[in-house]
């Protein structure tokens, strides 16, 4: 499918980069950024990691894919063949900084490791690890953080790479070039490799919006398979170049050559406001774009409409949080990061929903008799009856149905029945021994609860309701490993806490 995109003539109200009402579906063709009305309506969707066709046989139908059409198949994972290395500066920080791209196994999902600090702590790239950093995607795993991931993240989305190992010797990751061309190079150069497992895919079933001010973003329903992607940006102080609309049909071909190499920009007005925040200590005019009201100074433009397209690859990068390839078509007006994480955020809760009520059964998941298996608990100390969804050993989510008839309804309290809260922590643990036992050393052993930090009360859990439990390994050594682990029932938070393991002989 071939990308739309133009600079608008006119201010970003009047661009016709898809719907401005919030109640109406985008249009396929006709009225859109860019549109061609003679495009045929019977298409295929295909890139070198994201394809859909009736004739082929390599592709799997299974239980991975969210609220699918009749007929449409999800792919296999994928990982790099080879280790690949950059280097440069990071855009915020300053620093010199070493990247290490490494292959993974599957369903273990994108982490990042901070090489630079002791133990070599890791990070996961899901949606539960992103800060409220300004200006940036940044994710976190207790006090560890690495800031600006969303040029690589759009480079692994698009390129189909779900399982690799990030290694990382900063806080933050290198800026390059200012855009996500250097990191789609170093994966190509690193190759890929499909892994015997299923990819994880949705297609949205229902328009879900986030608005501030004169910023919305809206993710629609698609009838065809596909991500497609209208973006609206305004700047009126920048003469004749600050109103630009794109539509982009994403495939991996079409984001190298149209999407990746649009770079990072800031206004000349807010530069010196940003580094003395403490943003852009290793911004320049090279790696950045510094717009004037004329243009970028000491640079020029890649594309007329570079600043849409460098959005859109943000916004590909937040997209990528969600863990699972997305059919949809998103359109955005005057949006960032906060807005965009918002959103990954809300679609993550309708897959969550349509995960609990059945519409998906995750192929990694695990029924209480292999969690058996796993843990020595049982009856009636066994608090966790299903998981749905598992990570390698880096991410568990399970579910604790909560029935009357557990016993200690009974006494806690008559008339006024609530689970205790150390039973949710206790939960919480049996389901991070799951996840610490799966990695292969630690066949044999028991994980052993050494120490309860950080622990939080928010929500009384009553007789009825279905506890979500998720934990993320966030280090993990030969005998001992560190767990966060929060409880929700119906996406409130109920219970959260930072847990460590002694791992020793059963």
């Amino acid at each position: 499918m071939e990308p739309r995109s133009r600079r608008c003539p006119g201010s970003a109200r009047t661009c016709p980069a898809g719907p401005r009402t919030w109640g109406s579906p985008p249009s396929r063709s006709g009225t859109e950024c860019g549109s061609d009305s003679s495009r045929s309506s019977s298409r295929s969707f295909s890139s070198a990691s994201r394809t859909w066709n009736d004739g082929s046989e390599e592709w799997k139908t299974g239980p991975r894919i969210y609220n699918p059409p009749e007929g449409i198949r999800v792919r296999n994972q994928s990982t790099i063949k080879n280790p690949v290395t950059l280097k440069g500066i990071g855009l915020h920080s300053g620093d010199e900084i070493t990247l290490s791209l490494q292959p993974a196994d599957a369903d273990s999902g994108v982490v990042f490791v901070r090489t630079d600090l002791s133990g070599a702590p890791q990070i996961p790239l899901v949606r539960d690890s992103v800060t409220k950093k300004k200006r940036q995607t940044a994710i976190a795993a207790g006090p560890v953080e690495v800031q600006t991931v969303e040029h690589l993240s759009a480079g692994l989305y698009a390129l189909g790479i779900d399982n690799i190992r990030v290694e990382v010797d900063g806080s933050e990751i290198p800026g390059m070039d200012g855009s996500g061309l250097p990191f789609v190079d170093a994966l190509r150069e690193a190759g890929r490799v499909e892994q015997k497992a299923p990819r994880k895919r949705f297609f949205l079933d229902k328009i879900i919006a986030v608005k501030s001010g004169d910023a919305s973003i809206v993710a629609y329903p698609v009838e065809e398979p596909g991500l497609r992607i209208s973006y609206t940006l305004h700047h009126p102080e920048l003469n004749g170049y600050g109103s630009q609309c794109v539509t982009f049909d994403l495939s991996e071909e079409r984001f190298v050559s149209d999407i990746a190499p649009a770079r990072t920009f800031c206004l000349e007005s807010e530069a010196d406001a940003l580094k003395s925040a403490g943003f852009g200590q290793g911004a320049n005019t090279r790696n950045t774009l510094v717009l004037g009201a004329d243009g970028p100074i000491d640079n020029t433009f890649r594309f007329p409409d570079e600043l849409a397209r460098h959005k859109v690859l943000d916004l590909i990068g937040d997209l990528s949080l969600l863990g699972a390839d997305l059919d949809a078509h998103i359109v955005a007006n005057r949006t960032g990061h906060t807005a965009n994480r918002q959103l990954v955020q809300d679609l993550g809760s309708r897959l969550i929903e349509l995960e609990n009520r059945g519409v998906v059964q995750a192929d990694t998941g695990l029924d209480v008799r292999e969690i058996l298996k796993i843990i020595p608990h049982r009856y009636p100390f066994l608090f966790v009856d299903r998981v749905i969804e598992l990570v390698g050993y880096h991410r568990a989510v399970g579910l604790k149905n909560c029935s009357i008839n557990e016993p200690y309804f009974q006494g806690h309290w008559p008339g006024q029945p609530i689970m205790p809260g150390v039973l949710q922590v206790e939960a919480l643990a049996q389901l991070s021994g799951v996840l610490l036992l799966r990695r292969l050393q630690n066949t044999g052993k028991v994980a052993v609860l050494l120490a309860i930090d950080k622990i939080k009360f928010r929500r009384p859990v009553v007789p009825g309701d279905q506890i979500r439990l998720e934990c993320e390994t966030l280090s993990l050594k030969r005998r001992s490993g560190k767990v966060l682990g929060r409880a929700t029932v119906n996406d409130e938070l109920t219970c959260q806490a930072l847990m460590k393991f002694m791992l020793m002989d059963a």
